[in-house]
């Protein structure tokens, strides 16, 4: 087997490889030999077919096979002597077309190499860190916030016209052609205005209406209601008044607290605070995380493979395309061109991605099975009901694992990468840290 390069510029390398007649022969005789025991034919005992008979019989699928395998081989080999880690699957293809049995087989394979990436001192990287702690201010905003959201309704003054928000307590029976059907009539309904939680068109009819009034809604059923025998029908609601409500916050004390299952307003407070420097140290990491990768990418410089370059630009291009153009759901549209600046971009993925790839290797950092199996958890619960088969699929699919290992990975060698390099805190407030995130969104 002979290996020759062909070309050596930059990062790109080619090679031709020649696996001999003779090396051929061999690999179908050496697999021949491992068959022959287990080979059952009619007119021979088990292991007992001759070596020539069994060339014949099977001869032309396992030269096919030996092709593989001693191609397969020789680019192993390769790759092990020079040390070369191919950017993207290698370029093979026959150079020979014409080969017939009794032929060397000459193959061409073009590559580019992943590139020798420098070393980097992280002790040397200064980083700053935003300390936000949760305000008197901050909780007091958020406890009214909660309480909005545990809002209860009061009776408006006599002779008061519902508005939209407004809850009315009704009761009401609805007719399909003049005849009352199952399931709609009720008493004492509380139906908040706005809610959409009936027919379209019916809570609208009912803005403006009084305690104490009757009111004839007239509605249609829509086309695809589950109810066939009442789907596309017109319906006509007989409705009474009883009472109009408007809402009002819950007053902030012990009761409201222990609705969101705090033992007392104190305690609600407390959660309240955590929750939220919580979600200041996050904004807090992705400020510092956007200034590490610029550190990082200042720090080093090495050539990078064309074609990574290229398919990362043409990823970002697509993906900014479908945002500009919502409507569009599919990839029948025409084939979009990456510009300088999406070029300029995916230079800085690319170079970032292969040093923090090789940072998290040298490093030794792993993403465990446990950590992928919370991240798809996190994930399957974006499809209610369809949790277990979100699951099933990405068991099943490589492609989809790997896209969510890997943002695992990252940010677990960033976390190193931190640990290494020199990290000052200071303490801001939550005005400042909203101010550098939104500057990191503009970006």
């Amino acid at each position: 087997m002979q290996v020759n390069e062909t070309l050596n510029e930059g990062l790109k390398r080619g090679y031709n490889i020649t696996v001999t007649a003779a090396e051929l022969e061999a690999k179908v005789n050496e697999k021949l030999a491992e068959a022959q025991p287990e080979v059952e034919m009619k007119g021979f005992r088990k292991g007992k077919v001759p070596m020539a008979l069994l060339k014949k019989q099977f001869g032309q699928r396992i030269m096919g096979e030996a092709m593989q395998e001693s191609i397969d081989g020789a680019m192993a080999e390769h790759f092990e002597k020079s040390g070369d880690r191919p950017a993207m699957q290698p370029e093979v293809k026959m150079t020979n077309e014409d080969w017939k049995e009794g032929d060397d087989v000459e193959v061409s394979m073009a590559y580019e190499k992943l590139p020798e990436i420098p070393e980097v001192d992280l002790s040397k990287i200064e980083l700053e860190k935003m300390v936000v702690k949760a305000d008197d201010a901050a909780v007091e905003e958020a406890l009214a916030s909660l309480a909005e959201t545990a809002q209860d309704f009061k009776a408006r003054k006599e002779g008061a016209k519902a508005e939209d928000g407004d809850q009315v307590v009704i009761d009401f029976k609805g007719s399909v052609d003049g005849e009352e059907f199952e399931g709609g009539a009720a008493e004492d309904y509380p139906l908040v205005l706005g809610s959409n939680s009936f027919i379209p068109g019916f809570e609208e009819q009912l803005v403006g209406v009084k305690a104490g009034e009757e009111k004839s809604v007239v509605v249609n059923f829509p086309e695809e209601y589950q109810a066939a025998h009442l789907a596309g029908k017109e319906a006509t609601f007989a409705c009474t008044v009883k009472e109009v409500k408007e809402p009002v916050a819950a007053e902030v004390n012990d009761e409201m607290a222990k609705k969101f299952g705090a033992e007392d307003l104190d305690a609600l407070k407390g959660q309240i605070a955590e929750r939220l420097e919580a979600e200041y140290a996050g904004a807090s990491r992705a400020v510092m995380k956007r200034n590490l990768l610029d550190a990082l990418d200042k720090e080093v410089s090495f050539d990078l493979p064309p074609s990574l370059v290229d398919a990362e630009a043409k990823q970002i291009a697509h993906q900014l395309w479908h945002e500009e153009n919502p409507d569009v759901e599919g990839h029948d549209h025409p084939e979009i061109e990456p510009t300088d600046e999406h070029k300029t971009l995916a230079e800085r993925r690319v170079r970032l991605g292969l040093l923090l790839a090789e940072l998290g290797q040298k490093a030794e950092v792993q993403v465990t099975d446990a950590e992928m199996t919370q991240a798809i958890m996190n994930q399957a619960r974006q499809y209610p009901g369809q949790e277990r088969q979100f699951f099933e699929f990405v068991q099943q699919n490589q492609q989809m694992q790997q896209q969510m290992r890997a943002p695992i990975f990252e940010d677990k060698v960033v976390d190193h990468v931190v640990e290494q390099a020199k990290v000052t805190e200071k303490e801001i407030s939550k005005d400042e840290l909203q101010k550098a995130v939104e500057e990191l969104e503009d970006e």
